[in-house]
């Protein structure tokens, strides 16, 4: 009699079935069957779950999963679907769907063909749904995507900083680092025979920032920019490497004649004007030139600032090359700047004093200060040493204020001493004229008025002296202290300059008295001039009287005051005082008679 519970393999199969059904609800996978014959779908409880229609196990329409597919995947999800029918192969597809709610749901299908024991075709799949997934997936392309597009802007950044480093902002030409790097290369370059560095300085450049503001002189650079790549080879460099300073690298060059003509081009282009506005700003350039014919490109770029430098002094938009001469002479000129500026710090530029007399009565009526350099190895040093390194080196402005102050010294000694004190006159040289801190440490030092006279020489009053420097003097002249012109008929003051100056004194230049005694034309110009001074109301001094004769014609000739070696030379303000004191004794000694 057979049993009527079941048999092992029964339960065994229940078993595996229970398990079966555990793990798709565990794993929330729905399974479904599409017979092709009957066109019959049936889902399993948890694939109405994923599509949330609300029902149980069972059969279900087409429609209902069709419907369901978001409008933008269904169209491909059917065809993929229909392409694995037609192939009675595998069934692969994700697709979104649409929940009641207006959800979106990302959902993964997989289906195997079978053919039942009856013949019948069918596919047995599986969905579940991948939303966390694919979201998670997007989330990651996402952060993907911005961390490449950061590390492109990164890149891109970094080379634009590069650029940027190796660049001047202004005219977009390689700076001084991308030049340095150039020539580092080029002379570890075999192929390189001879390199050559033209250094460019532009003239004027100051005075058009000053006259016409910062946006005219960046109108200027951009110009001359332009102008010198436009004179040079393709493949030569042109960099700037300063405020108004470029520099052109040239490479495997045809000589110094080459060199000289790419010069004097590069000059010609720059002296052309430049529109800013309704102006018409010019400039120009001078230009040093270093060469080497053996790669070596170490010092080219400061033996071809050592060039530019002597081309600037010597007169400007003129063309200099290095050479070893004119290094040494320069730091020579260095090197006494140096000590100069040493001399300065321990009080070491000090005043000596050459009396001015009276052309008729040879009364003392004055005295100049002229600076002197106690050197501690070369002895007393005379201007002529050491002035010009002074403009040179931007030390003229010190000098002025370090003999003002000794000067200032000199006179409280002598007016304690009871001398009673003539004018003293001073240097003032334009570069001091031209600071804006002048008047305000003039006040500081408390002149007595009436005690100074400021010599200027007569270069600095051109025709188109400025307002800014006739508003200073005007200032200098409210304190009480007179204005004299130096080196007067030296060719380059006019009329109309004296005019706008009204100074108290002309001073004659010493050229025109050397032979005022034995030349009929000195003779003339001294009276010219000593016509002027009537004219303008201004007295007339004579320097350089070196002899007797000298003394006698100028007076004749209508000059007021005498100065020179005939009358005195430069002394310290010891022996000034001497003379003062010897004066005095001189007077007490007559008043007692």
């Amino acid at each position: 009699m057979a049993s009527s519970s079941p048999t092992r393999s029964e339960r065994e199969f229940q078993d595996i079935l229970r398990r079966l059904e555990l793990a798709l609800d565990a794993s929330q996978i729905g399974v479904w069957e599409h017979n092709l014959d009957r066109h019959e779908i049936s889902w399993d409880v948890q694939m109405h779950r994923i599509y949330q229609t609300g029902r149980g196990s069972g059969p279900v329409a087409a429609t209902i999963w069709s419907d369901a597919i978001h409008p933008d995947d269904r169209e491909r999800a059917e065809l993929e679907f229909e392409d694995a029918i037609a192939r009675r192969g595998q069934y692969n597809s994700e697709f979104r769907i649409l929940w009641p709610n207006g959800e979106i749901r990302h959902i993964r299908s997989r289906a195997h063909f079978y053919v039942s024991e009856e013949g019948s075709p069918s596919f047995i799949g599986a969905e579940w749904d991948v939303t966390s997934d694919v979201l998670l997936a997007n989330e990651a392309a996402r952060q993907r995507a911005v961390a490449e597009a950061r590390a492109l802007a990164l890149e891109e950044s970094s080379a634009h900083i590069e650029y940027a480093a190796e660049h001047d902002y202004l005219t977009g030409l390689p700076n001084r680092r991308l030049f340095d790097k150039r020539l580092a290369e080029l002379a570890e370059d075999a192929s390189v025979s001879t390199l050559a560095v033209l250094h460019l300085d532009l003239d004027e450049f100051k005075q058009i920032n000053d006259s016409h503001g910062h946006a005219a002189g960046d109108t200027v650079l951009r110009a001359a920019a332009l102008r010198i790549e436009a004179a040079i080879p393709k493949a030569t460099m042109v960099a700037r490497i300063g405020g108004d300073e470029f520099v052109i690298l040239l490479v495997n060059f045809g000589g110094l004649t080459e060199l000289n003509r790419m010069a004097r081009e590069v000059q010609r282009r720059l002296k052309k004007k430049v529109r800013f506005g309704h102006e018409m700003l010019q400039s120009g350039a001078s230009i040093g030139i270093s060469w080497s014919a053996d790669r070596s490109g170490s010092n080219l770029l400061a033996e071809s600032d050592i060039a530019v430098y002597q081309a600037k002094t010597s007169g400007r938009d003129r063309i200099e090359f290095f050479s070893q001469q004119l290094k040494d002479d320069l730091m020579g000129k260095r090197r006494l700047a140096e000590e100069l500026k040493l001399a300065l710090e321990q009080g070491d530029i000090i005043p000596f004093y050459q009396l001015q007399l009276d052309a008729h009565t040879r009364d003392i009526v004055g005295i100049e200060a002229l600076a002197r350099w106690h050197h501690s190895e070369r002895g007393t040093l005379s201007p002529g040493i050491f002035l010009k390194i002074a403009d040179e080196f931007g030390l003229s402005s010190e000098i002025d204020a370090s003999i003002l102050r000794r000067v200032l010294a000199d006179r409280v000694t002598w007016e304690q001493h009871g001398t009673t004190l003539p004018r003293v006159s001073v240097n003032i040289s334009g570069q001091r004229l031209y600071d804006p801190q002048l008047i305000d440490d003039l006040e500081t030092l408390e002149i007595p008025r009436g005690a100074l006279v400021f010599e200027l020489v007569e270069t600095i009053f051109l025709d188109d002296c400025d307002d800014e420097l006739l508003q200073t003097v005007d200032r200098i002249k409210q304190m009480g202290i007179e204005i004299e012109i130096d080196d007067f008929g030296s060719g380059h003051a006019s009329l109309i300059g004296l005019v706008r100056l009204r100074p108290a004194r002309l001073k004659i230049d010493r050229q025109l008295v050397s032979e005022v005694d034995t030349s009929s034309e000195q003779r003339r110009v001294v009276k010219s001039i000593v016509e002027i001074g009537k004219a303008l109301g201004v007295d007339v001094i004579a320097e350089g009287v070196e002899t007797e004769n000298h003394a006698v014609a100028l007076a004749k000739l209508g000059c007021h005051t005498l100065q020179g070696f005939a009358l005195g030379h430069p002394l310290p303000a010891s022996e000034i005082d001497d003379i003062f004191a010897s004066k005095k004794a001189t007077q007490a000694a007559h008043l007692r008679r």
